[in-house]
């Protein structure tokens, strides 16, 4: 695996969502400081969280379709240069509104993560490999979300959370000159890819995908997906997912210095469990997805069962996380909830991926991701207020973001299945050969 080129593709994407997780989590460990520092409310802070997000779902839809375009190497990079600049100017900040604004330009520029280095893998792995590739990927993000608390934790209180922010867009702007002139967008132009590895990418991606074709016969395309309820269902049991985890990052090291009383310091290292857990979920998610996928030959059951089994003990574990009375407790069915709520990540990218033509790939899956992260703009906000309203008590938010879940999970058992009218899905034309491959 080390001296794969696919694999070192995935090594820096896998670095790149470390950045990106330690860029983004980096407002939630300072919000504390940042909150007394600028006086906001709490309902205030809950608007900063969520304003993040209206750029960001906005630009998974326009990063991903760029990707079909112009290639999802040039989209990532410019992606990592442009969140890195707007990450380090929030130390600029002065006000509600000029943070608002930062924070809507800073997620614009991440808002092609993960529809482009998706791409990415799609022009780069077998179909065989891509949930495991996916989850290695996307294992570090929570690893970002773990360094943060104690890397922000310690430099906020060193010397103030505005410097935070600089160094950590060094940080960005060291890995894109790495990405710039160590990586090719397809396998074909990179010269380090040995004849080996470019006969295995190849062969393992000559294989037809579940919806090829629309029930008449027509070809396939991006509006074609976009109606499709299999589609519509992923989105929304990816919006699950994604308001438990902004609901997270946004507002649990909040909950525990207020409700637990914790210190700056032991909130920052606290947090750093369900990160760690987390990480662990994610790169565990796509392995164990591909096992099920290459004993059974049917890719969409397998990606059914891990979203819905998962998705629900995630929802019953974050229902009962506010209702405890220790720090202990909460850190721990939290901790339980991240490790199950990752082990989904890569999974609604397996399943565009299964169901997607190549061609669309990008842009079906930012039209996934962008409804998906309506979720980062509804749930901060509607918690912030829930705080708000009930004078400091989480205990109603934390059950509105287990019924979310629950709802994701019956959502992905009962749609997500194969298409009625859709040839055979790509394992299953050649089940032999899915159940023999080997890395």
């Amino acid at each position: 695996m080390i001296k794969s080129q696919r694999w070192f593709v995935v090594g820096l994407l896998f670095l790149a969502g470390v950045v990106n997780y330690l860029d983004r989590a980096a407002l939630s460990i300072a919000a504390p400081l940042i909150q007394k520092d600028l006086h906001f409310t709490h309902a205030q802070m809950g608007v900063v969280f969520s304003s993040f997000f209206i750029g960001y779902a906005l630009f998974n839809f326009v990063g991903g379709v760029l990707s079909d375009k112009i290639g999802a190497k040039k989209v990532f990079g410019g992606a990592m240069g442009i969140w890195s600049l707007f990450c380090g100017a929030t130390a600029l900040a002065s006000s509600l509104v000029s943070l608002i604004v930062l924070r809507v330009l800073f997620g614009m520029g991440e808002g092609p993560f993960s529809s482009s280095n998706s791409k990415m893998v799609n022009n780069w792995f077998p179909r065989r490999e891509v949930a495991s590739a996916i989850g290695v990927i996307s294992s570090g993000t929570p690893l970002g979300g773990a360094l943060a608390g104690p890397i922000v934790g310690f430099m906020a209180i060193q010397f103030g959370w505005r410097w935070a922010f600089v160094i950590i867009m060094v940080i960005g702007l060291a890995w894109l000159v790495l990405w710039t002139f160590a990586t090719t967008e397809h396998p074909q132009e990179n010269k380090r890819v040995s004849r080996n590895e470019l006969a295995l990418i190849v062969a393992g991606q000559q294989t037809d995908v579940s919806m090829e074709q629309g029930a008449h016969g027509e070809k396939a395309g991006l509006g074609f997906y976009l109606r499709q309820p299999l589609i519509l269902a992923t989105a929304f049991a990816f919006f699950s997912y994604n308001y438990v985890l902004f609901f997270f990052l946004s507002w649990f090291p909040t909950y525990l210095t207020e409700a637990h009383h914790m210190s700056l310091r032991d909130m920052s290292f606290a947090t750093v469990i369900p990160w760690l857990l987390g990480s662990i979920g994610l790169a565990a998610g796509g392995f164990i997805t591909d096992a099920i996928l290459r004993f059974t030959g049917k890719p969409l059951l397998s990606r059914r069962l891990v979203l819905s089994v998962c998705l629900g003990i995630a929802a019953l574990c974050v229902a009962f996380a506010g209702r405890v009375q220790t720090t202990q407790g909460a850190v721990a069915l939290m901790s339980v909830t991240i490790f199950f709520l990752y082990v989904t990540g890569s999974v609604y990218w397996a399943v565009i991926q299964d169901t997607v033509r190549r061609e669309n790939v990008g842009g079906v899956g930012g039209f996934v991701h962008l409804l998906a992260n309506l979720a980062g703009v509804i749930g901060p906000a509607v918690t912030g207020f829930i705080v708000e309203a009930t004078h400091g008590a989480y205990g109603a938010a934390f059950v509105l973001a287990g019924v979310v879940a629950v709802l994701g999970a019956l959502c992905a058992f009962i749609w997500i299945r194969e298409p009625r009218h859709a040839g055979r899905g790509v394992m299953q034309a050649r089940p032999a050969e899915a159940r023999a491959s080997t890395r």
